[in-house]
């Protein structure tokens, strides 16, 4: 690891000196698992790819938010985790297609389980929070504005 990069939280370095503990022992698989899947787009990716192999762009295409940048690190990510396998598939022009080894196929339940908590417990918070989000704006203004026609200017014709 180079000196000048930050440690985050979950990286094999911190794992293993709070696993040395008796104390840290009983968290020491959740703080693995943790630094493995711990980011919102490692976890979503692992989500999407339990439907199946699939390729770059569909990945991509599966949420607005996600960018090609981030996509291509996290897979790289994954793939030297042993989560995700990379297939380069030898038709003209080539493809490569993504899916999940058996290590990641493991994570299905957990993965499950988080969709089903977060639409128990998350979905209705939200749509909570925007109900109320909405009665305290201000009303909207009723009724129809003034239209401003904007067209090329008539020519001037000599009197």
């Amino acid at each position: 690891m180079a000196p000048d990069r930050e440690r985050r939280a979950g990286e094999p370095g911190e794992l293993a000196e709070s696993c040395d503990s008796a104390e840290g022992r009983s968290i020491c698989p959740v703080l693995a698992a943790v630094g493995v899947i711990g980011t919102e787009w490692r976890l979503a990716i692992v989500h999407r790819l339990l439907e199946g192999p699939q390729r770059f762009s569909e990945i991509l295409k599966s949420n607005p938010r996600l960018n090609a940048k981030t996509l291509s690190a996290t897979l790289k990510f994954l793939e030297g985790q042993g989560v995700v396998q990379r297939t380069v598939v030898s038709t003209r022009p080539f493809s490569v297609v993504y899916s999940l080894t058996e290590m990641g196929l493991g994570l299905a339940p957990a993965a499950r389980e988080l969709r089903q908590w977060g639409e128990r417990w998350l979905l209705p918070r939200r749509a909570a929070s925007r109900t109320a989000a909405a009665a305290r704006r201000p009303p909207v203004i009723q009724g129809e504005l003034p239209r401003i026609l904007v067209g090329e200017p008539e020519p001037r014709t000599a009197r």
